[in-house]
């Protein structure tokens, strides 16, 4: 039988995972307006690491996403996960430590760049997306329930070398858990050609339970050795609430396509 605190835990984690499309915007979580070209495919995968007082989590996420018109793009995100937990007993106050392996939630997304440029500069986009319960709730890495999430998205380029995201979305968690209010804002900043910096804010709040704002930060790196390929780390911490202690992410993105052969 899960706990509060673990429960609460497995609901911010679907929440996270569900902000933006299935490929989300590695190694962040909140996400930006780009989509993929019509044809053209993207295909992420990666590690991800979560530490808190009394257990530490591992997430090996990997997803592919296509674009299929202008503006619009669909894709699917699926992995494993492995979790450590300390529990204390109540009848001498020793703690034992508990492993569990699985797989990870099955999630279906699509974005909608709909406004390509607003009288502000922004570029907006709607993501949403379905989480369904492939993960076992019974051993804790799962809530058992489908969800759904709906995030309005806005970037904004300031110079050639700066990007502005924000975030502001509404998860509708199944079952009798709150649903979930999420937003966020993130930068990027073109050090070199091949090198950008990455950095984000991000809070989650349910609606009922009186629990407290959950916000995070995380920071990082992407590197592209070529166009095509990017590789990805990230770390962050909890400002408040009840978030992780650290978290740490990395991994790589390709971008491949299929190119029309065009008549003579």
């Amino acid at each position: 039988m899960k706990d509060g605190r673990t429960l609460r835990a497995v609901v911010l984690a679907g929440v996270l995972s569900m902000s933006g499309t299935a490929s989300a915007w590695r190694p962040m979580t909140i996400d930006d307006t780009d989509t993929m070209d019509p044809g053209q495919f993207l295909l992420d995968g990666g590690a991800e690491y979560e530490r808190e007082a009394d257990s530490k989590h591992w997430d090996f996420p990997f997803s592919l996403t296509r674009g299929f018109l202008p503006g619009f793009e669909i894709g699917a995100g699926f992995g494993g996960q492995s979790e450590e937990r300390t529990e204390v007993s109540d009848d001498n106050g020793i703690g034992e430590t508990h492993k569990e392996y699985g797989s990870g939630d099955l999630t279906f997304g699509a974005k909608w760049r709909f406004i390509e440029s607003c009288p502000l500069g922004a570029r907006h986009a709607l993501a949403a997306t379905v989480k369904l319960p492939t993960a076992d709730d019974q051993r804790g890495l799962g809530s058992g329930k489908t969800d759904y999430d709906l995030t309005w998205v806005a970037s904004r380029s300031i110079g050639e070398k700066t990007g502005v995201h924000l975030n502001l979305g509404y998860s509708w968690i199944g079952g009798p858990d709150a649903d979930v209010l999420h937003y966020g804002v993130a930068l990027d900043y073109k050090i070199a050609d091949a090198i950008q910096w990455v950095g984000e804010v991000f809070a989650d709040k349910e609606l009922a339970g009186g629990t407290d704002t959950a916000v995070q930060y995380s920071t990082g790196f992407r590197l592209s050795p070529a166009k095509s390929l990017t590789l990805d780390i990230a770390a962050g911490s909890r400002i408040g609430g009840d978030a992780p202690d650290f978290t740490a992410t990395v991994g790589l993105t390709w971008e491949f396509g299929f190119k029309k052969q065009e008549s003579r």
